[in-house]
């Protein structure tokens, strides 16, 4: 079953990104308080799936500003994968998104996730060869390794 995620999915929905490599997490946007932050913000567009016997096995964080429009975490725990659990949370997010009036969805996958970038590439998310991605931290960021 998918279903909108909230904070109390957290400790679950944490443990399925570190079942997953490669999800590029840190300790302060994907703490419980960056998270519960971001649902705040974002209450009908982030979600879970919920198995029969109630685990999460898989989520999508997808948001926007009211302009920018953006996936994040999308994560399907390993031994659920290949289910059609990640399309359903993608097609989840983006008829919540569309429902807000948002036309254009972008996401960011690193470049060395070929499983992920072949997913993506499979729904029909387009690679972009004209952007260069920049960032800066605005206080020190510890990455997460999964």
């Amino acid at each position: 079953m998918i279903r909108i995620m909230t904070p109390d999915d957290y400790d679950a929905v944490h443990a399925c990104w570190m079942a997953c490599t490669g999800m590029g997490l840190n300790t302060i946007d994907d703490s419980r308080e960056g998270i519960t932050r971001y649902l705040q913000r974002n209450p009908t567009t982030c979600f879970v799936h919920e198995a029969d016997d109630g685990a999460i096995t898989g989520s999508i964080l997808a948001g926007h500003d009211g302009r920018r429009r953006y996936i994040y975490h999308t994560a399907v725990n390993p031994e659920r994968q290949h289910q059609g659990i990640g399309t359903a949370l993608v097609n989840a997010a983006l008829h919540a998104l569309a429902n807000e009036g948002i036309i254009k969805v972008a996401l960011v996958a690193f470049a060395h996730n070929d499983a992920g970038n072949a997913f993506w590439q499979r729904l029909g998310f387009s690679a972009r060869d004209d952007l260069t991605y920049r960032n800066k931290a605005l206080r020190e960021i510890n990455r997460i390794d999964t």
